[in-house]
């Protein structure tokens, strides 16, 4: 991106909006709001964007943020800049990305749709995504919006070594979904990867029916990309800590921490920490002595400072 790119940002994301233009060396944009008596809501874009490149950094995690996203990202497009850049950190409805019954909405595509209809500025535009739950969200997106789709990689791994320190350490996960992914994780560290089977009881109940590795006497390292309530988090610590566990710890890209599923996960004894990043607002506001959180800023700027 061009130098004197500015960087704006929902309401919700204005504290990622200011790490990330620190980060990438450009320049915050300001918006003017307020609210009406109705209940609407006025925005102004207060920066001069004419032939600028602008990033926009907000998420689809309520359904009111999206659409202040979107009449911002439409709101510059008007004010003629030079290019736009989508700054996703957590894509909502991530998990809804196909059908399981017949008349269900694929709201992961309706999502890409509604982002595809912004007008599109005379450089182009595109959409950085965060450890996308599933592969095949970017390819909903249609015309001319480019999807990335960054790695958290770097953050993981930092966050891992840090857990274990010298101990001896298995990279693990919640279910057999993520084994690939886990394992790549693994390899990188120079460790073992270890997964749990599962059995669907029915509805949402499932039980843990085997690990898939030697873990007795290591140090497990959960990976899983989304806390949401932390259920099947719980079955799988429990089944790594009788198969014989020194400690475990979690990663996670998305903290949503729904309800008290933090209070739930922290009071069971069976964690000694969980490190997640900012890319959902909810981590940042439970952060504490045992909810280690780090930003994702970095991964944004890198990108924004190569496409240059």
């Amino acid at each position: 991106m061009r130098s004197d790119a500015l960087v704006f940002g929902t309401r919700t994301y204005a504290y990622l909006q200011d790490s990330i233009a620190q980060a990438a060396g450009l320049g915050l944009g300001e918006v003017e709001r307020h609210q009406f008596p109705d209940g609407e809501l006025y925005h102004r874009i207060a920066s001069p964007v004419a032939d600028r490149d602008v990033v926009l950094v907000g998420g689809t995690h309520t359904d009111a943020d999206t659409l202040e996203f979107y009449d911002l990202a439409c709101g510059l497009v008007q004010e003629g800049a030079h290019k736009l850049v989508l700054a996703i950190p957590y894509f909502g409805y991530a998990t809804m990305e196909r059908k399981g019954k017949a008349g269900e909405v694929v709201t992961a595509k309706t999502r890409a749709r509604l982002l595809s209809s912004i007008p599109v500025p005379g450089s182009g535009s595109r959409v950085l995504l965060l450890d996308l739950h599933s592969e095949g969200v970017p390819y909903y997106f249609e015309g001319a919006l480019r999807p990335f789709h960054l790695r958290g990689t770097p953050l993981v791994l930092n966050a891992a070594r840090q857990l274990a320190g010298e101990r001896p350490m298995v990279v693990a996960c919640t279910d057999a979904g993520r084994a690939k992914w886990v394992e790549s994780l693994a390899n990188k560290l120079g460790v073992r990867a270890s997964f749990v089977f599962k059995r669907r009881l029915g509805g949402e109940t499932t039980e843990v029916t085997a690990v898939s590795a030697q873990v007795q006497g290591a140090h497990v390292v959960i990976y899983d990309d989304m806390i949401r309530t932390g259920g099947s988090l719980l079955g799988a610590a429990r089944a790594y800590q009788a198969a014989g566990a020194a400690g475990i710890s979690v990663i996670t890209t998305h903290g949503l921490f729904c309800g008290d599923a933090l209070e739930r996960l922290q009071g069971s004894g069976l964690f000694d920490a969980i490190v997640c990043t900012d890319s959902h607002p909810r981590a940042r506001q439970l952060a504490n002595g045992f909810l280690r959180v780090e930003s994702v800023a970095p991964i944004f700027a890198e990108h924004l400072k190569e496409a240059r």
